[in-house]
């Protein structure tokens, strides 16, 4: 058995020191073509944060690479740890990026669900045709406001309730139905809704009911139980 003091340092000896490799030049470039590739494979319009790339190499090695894209203008700095690879148009210029995108590149940052809220649920479903400047999310994370050009990405933290829908098109219908009121929902609606429901999803949806005002469970059964 090693004696306990074998593992006491003798004061009299040199601390011992420690020291980190810098990053060779080669190892950079591969880390840089790498990362290029996985932007240009996505394509244009793909909103990212620096945790895209996380599997390609260190956080310093990383950062270093998005200043030289940003810098060059291949990429373009959103928000603070937000970039996007910039579609640009002939004639309208760099076209901002899509509020579904960022609010993807948001949830892989951060490790959070997202359910889209209020006017912009209604608009995606086709309820309305107005894009409103003000683009809510509800989220189970911490409440975040991202602002890209006039338009600002809201992620409002809720209830677990709100989030038990997320990510399926019934927390979708059911949010842009809350948003509408009862007063609200007509004959156009529900005929709106009832083309978007595909007969596959019928079940899931009405499992989700539970989680629905009285209101628009009452409006959707009726929908789900008709031939599509």
């Amino acid at each position: 058995m090693i004696p306990a003091s074998h593992f006491l340092l003798d004061p009299t000896q040199k601390k011992p020191t420690f020291s980190v490799k810098p990053l060779t030049q080669e190892t950079q470039k591969s880390i840089d073509s790498q990362i290029r590739s996985r932007i240009y494979g996505h394509g244009k319009g793909w909103a990212f944060t620096p945790k895209h790339f996380r599997d390609l190499g260190s956080t310093a090695a990383i950062d270093s690479c998005l200043r030289r894209l940003k810098a060059a203008g291949t990429i373009r700095q959103l928000a603070r740890g937000l970039y996007d690879y910039p579609v640009n148009d002939p004639i309208l210029g760099t076209v901002a990026p899509s509020a579904d995108g960022i609010a993807r590149a948001l949830v892989a940052r951060d490790a959070i669900r997202i359910q889209p809220s209020g006017a912009y649920a209604a608009n995606v479903l086709g309820l309305s045709n107005q894009v409103p400047s003000r683009i809510v999310f509800l989220t189970d994370g911490p409440a975040r406001k991202v602002k890209i050009g006039k338009r600002e990405i809201i992620l409002q933290h809720t209830t677990p309730r709100n989030m038990a829908t997320a990510g399926r098109i019934s927390g979708t219908i059911i949010q842009a139905l809350r948003h509408l009121g009862q007063d609200q929902v007509d004959d156009n609606v529900t005929a709106i809704l009832s083309r978007r429901l595909a007969a596959a999803d019928h079940a899931a949806i009405r499992k989700d009911l539970v989680h629905a005002p009285a209101w628009i469970a009452d409006l959707l059964l009726p929908l789900l139980e008709s031939p599509a």
